[in-house]
C-alpha cells in the first residue's frame, strides 16, 4: 500500500466557558462587521465611482477603522481572524468573477459564522490541547471524538457557531501518512433515484431515509408557532432557536447516512462509476398556481415542486462529492459519464435504444432481444459499463467539449469587457 499526502479537515464539538463564549461571540462579532463593512465598500466603490478595490486595498481601510473611536473595539480581539475574512471576500469575488460561485452577500448574525485562525494565532499539541489567541491562558473544551495523526500538523483552526447555537472546531491539517487501501477488483455503477436513494449494478437497492419528510410535521407545527410571536421578543428568538435545532438535526442524521453510506461503497469498490447530474437545475424551485379559491391548482407544476422538494432532500450533489474525495484518499478511481448519456434507454444485455419512457415506466421488455429490466437497475449497469469504457479509451467528445468551452469562455469574456471595460479575472 502506498501513501500520499492530504488535507483533511477534522470536526470537533466545542463547549466553552462562559468567558471564552464571550470573547469567541466578541471575535465572531467583528469578523462579520469587517467583512460587511469591506463588501459595502467594494459595492459602492463600483458602483458609484467604477473604481476597483482589492484586498490590499480592504486592509489598509482596516488598519484605518481601528485607529477610530467608533471602532477601536476591534483591537480587543484578534486581528488574524478579521484578516481572514477580508481574504474570504476576496475569494468570493475571484469565485464570482470565474463564474464559479453566486455574488457575495452580507452575513447576518442569525446565520452564526465561523472564525478563522491561521498557524500563528493558536497553539496546538497532540492530542488533546488547543488554544485560541487571546485566551492562550486556557485551553478550548474541545469533544475529542477521534484522535488526530501523531504527524498530522494543523495549518488553520477554524470556528463556527450554526444557527442553532452549537459551537464547532475544525482543524484543517496535512496527513503523510495516508494509506491507500487494498487494491480489489471490482466496479460498481451508480443510479441516483427517489424511490430509492441509489441503485447499485449489482441489484443492490439503497433506501432513501427521506429525513425532511420525517420532519416535516415537527418543523410546520414550530414555523405556525414562530408566526404567533411578536419578531424581536425573547420568546421570538427562542422559537426560532427551535427551528434551527431541528434543520440541524435533519442535516445531522442526512450527513450521517451519506457519510457511512459514500465509505462503504468506496471500501468495497476499486472503480465507482456515476453519472453527472446537475442536480440544481433538477431542483429548482417553482411557485405553485393559485386555483382562483384561496388555494393552489393540483397542476403538474405542484407535482414538480413536490419532486424538487425531494430531491433538495436526497441530497445527490453531497454524496457525489463525498464519492470523489474518498476515492482520491484511498487510490480508488472514481468516474463520472456524461449527464446526457441515455443509460435508461439501453438495453443493458443487447444495447439496443429503445427510446425515451416516461418516469412512471419502472420495468420494461427489450423489443429486440426480449430481456426483462428494471429500470434503474438496468440504467446503473450501463452506467458502469460507460465509465469502464471512458477509463480504457477515453471519452471521444472530450476535446470537442474543451473547445466548446473555450468558446463560451471567449464570448463570456468579450461581453463583460463591453459591460464593465475591465476583462474577467
Amino acid at each position: 500500500m502506498d501513501s500520499s499526502r492530504v488535507e483533511r479537515a477534522y470536526k470537533f464539538r466545542l463547549y466553552p466557558t462562559p468567558e471564552q463564549e464571550s470573547l469567541l461571540r466578541r471575535t465572531l462579532g467583528c469578523v462579520r462587521l469587517v467583512y460587511n463593512k469591506a463588501l459595502d465598500a467594494r459595492r459602492t466603490a463600483w458602483h458609484e465611482r467604477e473604481e476597483k478595490i482589492g484586498y490590499a486595498d480592504t486592509s489598509r481601510m482596516l488598519t484605518a477603522w481601528k485607529k477610530t473611536d467608533d471602532y477601536a473595539f476591534l483591537n480587543e480581539v484578534s486581528a488574524v481572524p478579521l484578516q481572514q475574512g477580508l481574504r474570504h471576500l476576496q475569494s468570493a469575488y475571484m469565485n464570482f468573477f470565474n463564474g464559479t460561485g453566486a455574488y457575495p452577500r452580507y452575513k447576518q448574525k442569525r446565520h452564526g459564522g465561523s472564525m478563522e485562525f491561521t498557524r500563528s494565532a493558536f497553539d496546538y499539541q497532540w492530542p488533546y490541547t488547543l488554544r485560541l489567541a487571546k485566551m492562550m491562558d486556557t485551553r478550548l473544551n474541545v469533544k475529542w471524538s477521534r484522535t488526530l495523526p501523531k504527524s498530522a500538523e494543523p495549518t488553520t483552526v477554524t470556528v463556527s457557531l450554526d444557527p442553532a447555537g452549537r459551537w464547532f472546531v475544525s482543524l484543517l491539517v496535512r496527513d503523510d501518512a495516508v494509506e491507500h487501501l487494498p487494491t480489489v477488483d471490482r466496479a460498481i455503477g451508480i443510479d441516483m433515484g427517489l424511490d430509492a436513494f441509489a441503485i447499485l449494478s449489482d441489484g443492490t437497492k439503497i433506501k432513501n431515509p427521506r429525513y425532511g419528510k420525517k420532519q416535516r410535521k415537527r418543523l410546520r407545527k414550530a414555523q405556525r408557532a414562530l408566526v404567533r410571536k411578536q419578531k424581536g421578543s425573547r420568546n421570538y428568538e427562542k422559537q426560532r432557536r427551535r427551528i434551527a435545532r431541528i434543520h440541524a438535526h435533519e442535516a445531522d442524521q442526512r450527513r450521517d447516512f451519506l457519510h457511512k453510506l459514500s465509505t462503504r461503497i468506496i471500501r468495497e469498490n476499486q472503480t465507482v462509476c456515476v453519472e453527472t447530474l446537475n442536480v440544481k437545475g433538477m431542483s429548482a424551485r417553482c411557485k405553485p398556481k393559485p386555483d382562483g379559491n384561496g388555494g393552489y391548482a393540483k397542476n403538474g407544476q405542484n407535482r414538480k415542486r413536490a419532486m424538487n422538494r425531494s430531491i433538495r432532500d436526497a441530497s445527490w450533489g453531497m454524496f457525489l462529492t463525498m464519492l470523489q474525495y474518498k476515492a482520491e484518499w484511498y487510490g480508488r478511481v472514481f468516474q463520472p459519464i456524461d449527464r446526457w448519456y441515455p443509460s435508461s434507454q439501453i438495453c443493458s444485455q443487447c444495447g439496443h435504444n429503445s427510446g425515451r419512457k416516461p418516469l412512471n415506466v419502472r420495468a420494461w421488455n427489450c423489443p429486440n432481444c426480449g430481456a426483462h429490466h428494471d429500470r434503474d437497475i438496468n440504467a446503473a449497469m450501463n452506467i458502469r459499463v460507460a465509465g469502464l469504457a471512458m477509463i480504457a479509451c477515453g471519452d471521444a467528445r472530450r476535446s470537442g467539449m474543451q473547445r466548446h468551452a473555450a468558446r463560451a469562455e471567449s464570448v463570456k469574456q468579450e461581453t463583460h469587457v463591453a459591460r464593465h471595460g475591465i476583462p474577467r479575472l
